[in-house]
């Protein structure tokens, strides 16, 4: 194990580990009121949970760390069928919460697949484009894997779950676009991406979103929410302006949040940034951003110096992933776009989701174990 930990991404690896460390203690924060009010007093309950589900990550953690990832080649296209085969079934012994059929209920756990999805796209993706490098200059071969992703949003925009099926969008398409394929390709694709979302934004403004639920549309009315206050769609905004408020430059000090008193929905989950700013102040707000501003950077140079093109490919996965979930987010709860109810990397209470991170950081980090590995093969026989 000391080996392998010597070949880490060491500044990424203790980052990530506060970061999870310092969301734990925002839990147990931003939680403890609902938790007294719901859960036999017990201000605990969320902290206890999401310490559960990290100690289960950790082990999942050092188990993928030691897994080539040449082995997933055998099995990723039964991966997609697992995880479509659980999207589906969701819609007939699925659980609903939030307006969302997309948890299954085992024993009182509850496991959202949609969570995993993210995972096995990126491992899909990179297994696949890696066995067919050669043959990039074919449509065919370049399209086919998108049929498989094209279900899986399907499915979970189905359940609805717009948010979580936007990011498995995002991550594809950057995947996708990721690719050494030629420039006459890249043109076209480019092309047809952007006359595609003309073509949505057309449709959404002529129809004014007729075919979304009401409690959809209302999260695209994020303009001056506290005129709205007492509206479902301007509620939750208008108190997370609050809460950014309360903070100023220093904060309220830690466990002094106003708004975690049932004021603010959501307060250990979507909307904890606010929560943080509220207790810690703008300015580790700031630091916050510039830390994931740092671990993106961090996964990009994993990425870039990847020894094969599926290595490259799963760390540019993780490294969209975590971009897409922070950029989402914190421009849902700043009011400067829609809310999608997209959790924030680290920060944000969740079982599925902090498992599904953990994971993700693992491919990535096993990623820079093998390119170490690699450059070690290649010195030693040079000498």
């Amino acid at each position: 194990m000391r080996k392998i930990f010597s070949k880490m991404d060491k500044p990424l690896l203790f980052i990530t580990i506060a970061f999870f460390l310092f969301g734990l203690l925002m839990i147990l924060s931003a939680s403890s009121m609902e938790s007294l009010m719901y859960y036999e007093k017990n201000p605990y309950y969320y902290f206890y949970r999401q310490a559960i589900f990290l100690t289960l990550g950790i082990i999942i953690f050092l188990i993928i760390i030691r897994i080539p990832t040449k082995v997933y080649q055998k099995f990723y296209y039964l991966f997609m069928f697992i995880i479509i085969i659980c999207l589906g079934a969701l819609f007939i012994i699925g659980h609903s919460a939030k307006g969302t059929q997309g948890w299954f209920d085992l024993g009182g756990l509850s496991i959202q697949p949609s969570e995993f999805a993210k995972i096995v796209v990126i491992i899909f993706l990179a297994c696949y484009y890696e066995k067919n490098k050669l043959t990039l200059d074919n449509h065919k071969s370049l399209l086919k894997p998108l049929i498989y992703i094209f279900i899986i949003i399907l499915l979970v925009a189905l359940q609805p779950d717009i948010g979580t099926a936007s990011i498995i969008a995002l991550i594809s398409f950057f995947m996708f676009f990721s690719l050494p394929m030629s420039k006459k390709y890249r043109f076209k694709y480019t092309s047809i991406v952007i006359v595609g979302i003309i073509l949505v934004a057309l449709i959404f403004i002529i129809t004014k979103g007729s075919f979304l639920e009401s409690y959809q549309l209302n999260r695209f009315n994020f303009l001056n929410p506290c005129d709205r206050y007492q509206e479902d769609s301007g509620y939750q905004l208008c108190n997370s302006f609050i809460a950014f408020s309360n903070g100023g430059l220093t904060g309220q000090g830690i466990g002094k949040s106003t708004q975690k008193y049932l004021y603010l929905p959501e307060s250990y989950t979507d909307f904890i940034f606010p929560i943080i700013v509220e207790e810690w102040g703008v300015f580790m707000g700031i630091v916050i951003i510039l830390l994931y501003l740092f671990i993106i950077y961090r996964l990009y140079s994993i990425a870039r110096h990847a020894n094969t093109l599926e290595n490259s490919l799963l760390a540019y996965g993780v490294c969209i992933y975590i971009f897409s979930h922070v950029v989402i987010n914190l421009i849902g709860v700043m009011g400067i776009g829609p809310l999608t109810g997209v959790p924030l990397p680290f920060l944000s209470y969740g079982g599925s989701y902090a498992i599904s991170l953990i994971i993700s950081l693992a491919l990535a980090q096993r990623v820079c174990i093998e390119e170490k590995n690699d450059k070690l093969k290649k010195k030693k026989k040079q000498k």
